[in-house]
This record gives C-alpha cells, structure tokens and sequence, in this order.
C-alpha cells in the first residue's frame, strides 16, 4: 500500500486528551503547549451543547495522531480559572500555542467546522496534520485525471482510501476516474460501497450527478437531427429535452442549460418537472461556483419567483 501520511506519528488516546483544574493548568496547558499545540475545552455538565461538542473535539484530536492535544476543564469546578480567562458562555474553546491564546470560538459547530478549526491550530504551530500528506495526494490525482491519465488517477485515489477509507474527496475521485475509463459499472459500485458517513457529502453527490450525466449520455441521440426537431416543433418538449441531453453528452454544457431552462420556461410541470431536475444534476455535477451554475441557478431563479 502506498504510504501518503506524513506529520506527527501517533500517540495514545491518554496521552492526548485530559481533564484538567486550576491546580496543574500551568503545567497541562501553558508549559505543555511549548512544544504542541493545546486545545482547551470548557464545559459543565449541565451544558447541553457540550456534550455533543466535547466528543466531536475529541474525536478530531485524536485523528490528528499527536499533532495537537486537548485538556478539558470543568467550569462548575474551576470558576477562578474561568474568571482569570474571562470564560463568559460555555462551551469555549481556546486553542495554546507557546502559552499563549492563539484561536478559539464559542458554542457548538458542526463537524466540518471542528475539523478545520483543529488544522488551523496545527498550522499555526508550523505542523502539519496527517489528513494535510493525503490531501496532497488527491490534488495531485486531480491533475492526473485532468490531463486524462484516469487510470493513474484512479491508483492514487485508492491509494488515498486506503489510509483514509472515510476521505470523500478521494472515493469521488475514483468514482470520476472510472467514469473517465468509461467503466461505469465499477464507478456505480464505489459509489454505492462508500461508507454512510461520507455518503451524503458534497465530492459524493457530484460523483452521483456525473455517473447519472455519463449513463444519460450513453443513450444520447443524434445532435443533429434533435436539433432539426426542436427548430421545426419547439414546442416539442421531449425532443427539446432530448437535445438537451445530446448537447451535454457532445460537451456543450452551457448550450444544454439553455435548452433546458427554455424548457421549464415553457412548461416548468412537464414529466413531472423533468427540466428543473435535469438542471440540478448538471449544476450537482460541477463546482458550485462554475460560472454555468452560476448564471444557470440566477436565470432559474428568477423564472421560479417571476
């Protein structure tokens, strides 16, 4: 197995995440975080958004193998330190660099959130966090799949799943590489062993639109003759929607929007609102800010609230 981790090795659970007082918060927190970053949790018991943040905090110290460590301090318990640092609503958190407050934040945040908080810590100690190595890896099998070596790509991404099997970015990545094998089979059957976790995550919704544009386009029929169609009847919806999946399937992605928005301007209800869905699979399969998506949702838009 290609190994991609590189940073800090690994260290035991114990060793990493503590509680911590008044009384050994010199030694836990200012002295420790010389020479490793320290994330500091304040919490109570009572506290209903602790009890979801403090595991999600644990969990992303953990992952991180060492890079960072955590010390967790009871508020009820240590109210003279929790003066002394002005701990005005919990949760808090404060992240120590070298004994001094170098981040931090207020209330619970969502998983994703948790996660960058914790690799901009370790950035700001100069480390480097073990996902930052795989990262790498999947921006360089980007540029493998752009410059159409897909099977290359395909080989990194997997390489990149196998340190990491829950990394979305890489397990949409290998299904887009063997989209671009034309192997569409395989790309459904990744796409449907990707873990529940990451199943609903943005590189697998896009993988998802794109194996659906890949099939469509398969069965695409002739441009030119859909396009004779449409000119003689427009209003022809089917025929339109079909040029519409002809014009994607030849590359023109921004001419099948076109056809498509006419086509819910037309008739927004027919096939069951057949254009507007066929608009958001094309605009899931491409970056949100692809100028396409975005002059394409504006146009919808307006259509939809006129």
């Amino acid at each position: 197995m290609m190994d991609l981790m590189s940073g800090a090795g690994s260290a035991p659970a114990e060793d990493l995440i503590k509680d911590s007082s008044e009384a050994t918060f010199m030694a836990d927190v200012v002295e420790q975080s010389q020479t490793v970053p320290v994330i500091v949790d304040f919490w109570a018991p009572w506290c209903g958004p602790c009890k979801t943040l403090g595991p999600a905090l644990e969990k992303a110290v953990t992952a991180a193998k060492g890079a960072v460590k955590m010390v967790k301090i009871n508020v009820d318990e240590n109210q003279m330190l929790s003066g002394q640092l002005q701990i005005q609503s919990i949760p808090t958190v404060y992240a120590f660099w070298q004994g001094q407050p170098v981040d931090g934040f207020q209330g619970a945040l969502p998983g994703s959130e948790i996660d960058a908080f914790v690799e901009r810590v370790i950035a700001a100690s100069g480390g480097e966090a073990p996902g930052a190595g795989l990262d790498d890896a999947v921006e360089a099998a980007e540029a493998m799949l752009a410059e159409g070596a897909a099977v290359d790509a395909a080989q990194t991404f997997a390489a990149v799943l196998g340190e990491d099997p829950n990394h979305a970015a890489a397990y949409g990545g290998l299904v887009r590489a063997h989209i671009a094998m034309d192997d569409l089979d395989q790309a459904e059957a990744v796409l449907n062993g990707a873990p529940a976790e990451i199943s609903a995550s943005a590189p697998l919704e896009a993988a998802h639109a794109q194996l659906e544009l890949a099939r469509q386009a398969a069965g695409a029929g002739p441009l030119a003759e859909l396009t004779a169609a449409v000119d003689a009847t427009p209003d022809d919806h089917q025929a339109r929607f079909d040029l519409a999946l002809a014009l994607h399937a030849n590359g023109q992605v921004e001419e099948a929007v076109d056809q498509l928005l006419d086509l819910f301007r037309r008739d927004r209800e027919w096939n069951d609102g057949a254009a507007k869905a066929q608009l958001f699979t094309i605009f899931d399969a491409l970056k949100a800010n692809d100028p396409v998506v975005l002059n394409g949702r504006r146009k919808l838009s307006s259509m939809i609230f006129a």
